[in-house]
């Protein structure tokens, strides 16, 4: 075989006019996705922001409504217990043995002195003081004093329809 020239000097002729319009995009879009991500990147924080400020007072609202729940229930649970004892030294207070309603009518007072009582029960105390003792000013009448404890409905002390028990009682069997 017989050897074929090298081909000759190739001319090569470059057209230097403007770029067409999708050569300059394509040379942008690396740009274009950048400026996208940042964008993306900016609004997600803001929103992440947002939310954690958000999450954070809706957390401060349960707190604080959960601190105003416990004190309500521990303010509840308290005076259901002060009116449990209440009623104690109130049957107490009644009893006709005066031991024990000295019990009753010394654990009133302290109880009249706490601050869950409400002027409501202290009226209700007052009112207790007054028909143990017998008196209007509830003093309570003493050896010295001339006077006689009253009971209810005894010939000194009628009802209110000015019965006493005696009238509308009968003895059974009889």
């Amino acid at each position: 075989m017989t050897p074929v020239p090298s081909p000759g000097p190739l001319d090569v002729v470059v057209h230097s006019g403007p770029a067409d319009w999708w050569v300059i995009l394509a040379g942008l879009g690396p740009l274009a996705v950048l400026t996208a991500a940042l964008l993306a990147f900016y609004i997600n924080w803001r929103t992440l922001k947002q939310r954690t400020a958000a999450d954070k007072t809706a957390l401060d609202q349960k707190r604080e409504a959960d601190a105003n729940a416990l004190q309500q229930k521990t303010e509840a649970d308290s005076r259901a217990e002060w009116w449990r004892r209440t009623q104690w030294a109130l049957d107490r207070a009644l009893d006709p043995d005066e031991g024990t309603k000295a019990l009753g009518l010394a654990t009133l007072e302290v109880l009249a002195r706490s601050e869950l009582a409400r002027n409501e029960e202290l009226e209700l105390f007052d009112i207790a003081w007054k028909s143990v003792s017998g008196d209007e000013n509830g003093d309570e009448p003493g050896p010295g004093s001339g006077e006689e404890a009253a009971f209810v409905d005894d010939h000194h002390n009628l009802g209110e329809n000015g019965t006493t028990d005696e009238d509308s009682s009968k003895e059974v069997g009889s």
